[in-house]
């Protein structure tokens, strides 16, 4: 039976993450209230900002920059995106 979490991101019971995505207290705040739809959808969300605004992981200053607009996106804050991105259409 999947397990389901109040997901923060879309206020809705939605199935949740097998296992929590990072370690420590964070990683368990995700996986308590974050969807794995939500989840897949920030993966998607990070890679473009990694990409167009070409973050580099191995700089602390980046990945700090990338949690803190992770926190954002799952809150429902005003969240950064790629400049000048058009999604594809459907």
């Amino acid at each position: 039976m999947t397990r389901t979490v109040m997901c923060r991101k879309y206020k809705e019971e939605l199935p949740g993450l097998e296992r929590p995505p990072y370690p420590g207290a964070k990683g368990q705040d995700i996986f308590e209230h974050i969807s794995a739809q939500a989840w897949g959808d920030w993966l998607k969300h990070q890679t473009l900002l990694i990409n167009e605004k070409r973050l580099n992981m191995m700089n602390g200053e980046d990945r700090k920059y990338l949690a803190g607009e992770m926190d954002k996106f799952f809150s429902g804050e005003d969240y950064a995106k790629a400049d000048g991105y058009v999604p594809p259409a459907q």
